[in-house]
């Protein structure tokens, strides 16, 4: 696996979503490769950060309806 398609996948392989095999390909370059190594660590940093800074806020009931209401109008079946 090469650096462009590291790029393409880091997004999935942080979030867990990728394939055994294909997970095992893009840790293997990040192993062997400084620069993807550093955006991978970048990355996870930046996702912490957001993830620090956005506080949960809860819902309000009238919202809750609201979007019940609409989810029932597109729901497909």
């Amino acid at each position: 696996m090469g650096c462009d398609d590291v790029k393409r996948v880091l997004y999935f392989f942080l979030d867990g979503a990728l394939g055994d095999k294909k997970s095992r390909s893009v840790n293997d370059h990040l192993n062997l490769c400084p620069d993807c190594e550093r955006r991978s660590r970048l990355h996870q940093q930046l996702r912490a950060f957001v993830r620090r800074r956005l506080a949960a806020v809860p819902a309000s009931d009238k919202f809750k309806v609201r979007l019940t209401r609409t989810l029932r109008v597109f729901r497909v079946e």
